[in-house]
């Protein structure tokens, strides 16, 4: 009986699965624009904070990784390390990419890490805190790399305003999922998380399918 009771849970959420993927296909290519400026390089104060404030929110690929880091988090008695870990190596891969270093495929990266991170809500990692705050502290010099595209030339007042912007926007939606996750989504324990935190897995790991798909692609 309990193996049939998986197997019915695992059923619904491949079908989670693909249809988050599906919806995610239709809106990736608006979703990859990645620049609220319209392409065009910051050059005041208020210009480079609010393409911070933009550029996390307006790429599907890096808003559902901020709602799941947040999220997986909450699976965890310590968790809120994920997402701060997260922010922090944000920054590092921003000054990786200003400093002119080059990370070879970090798109595909990106939307293989919300896949992953996706995966391991859904499925219930049972990975100890520390390994799963180093993985998203990899996937956030990757998150952050991309995000330096968009600040290269800028001069010092709006690249620190954009660097602020981007930080505060990260915290506050995965500290949200975080809170989210603890309390709206009634999680059980950290080996069996509820049954709509799973959905939210199966549905943010649909959308990391249907990028790394257009990814591999393009």
């Amino acid at each position: 009986m309990i193996k049939i009771q998986n197997t019915n849970i695992n059923l619904k959420g491949m079908v989670a699965l693909g249809g988050s993927g599906l919806l995610a296909l239709l809106l990736t290519a608006p979703a990859l624009a990645h620049h609220p400026t319209g392409n065009q390089t910051p050059s005041t104060f208020i210009e480079g904070f609010l393409s911070g404030l933009g550029h996390p929110v307006i790429g599907l690929d890096h808003l559902a990784f901020v709602v799941a880091v947040g999220l997986l988090g909450a699976t965890r008695a310590k968790g809120v390390i994920l997402p701060i870990s997260f922010v922090m190596a944000a920054l590092v891969g921003t000054g990786i990419h200003l400093a002119e270093v080059s990370l070879p495929g970090a798109e595909l990266w990106i939307s293989a890490s919300v896949l992953a991170v996706g995966l391991l809500i859904a499925l219930g990692s049972q990975f100890p805190t520390l390994a799963l705050a180093a993985l998203t502290s990899v996937a956030g010099i990757f998150h952050g790399y991309a995000y330096g595209e968009s600040i290269l030339g800028a001069t010092p007042a709006p690249l620190m305003a954009y660097l602020l912007g981007f930080t505060a926007i990260q915290l506050g939606i995965s500290l949200g999922a975080f809170w989210l996750g603890r309390r709206g989504l009634a999680l059980a324990t950290e080996t069996q998380p509820s049954p709509s935190l799973r959905k939210a897995g199966w549905a943010i790991g649909g959308i990391g399918l249907a990028l790394t798909y257009a990814q591999v692609l393009g």
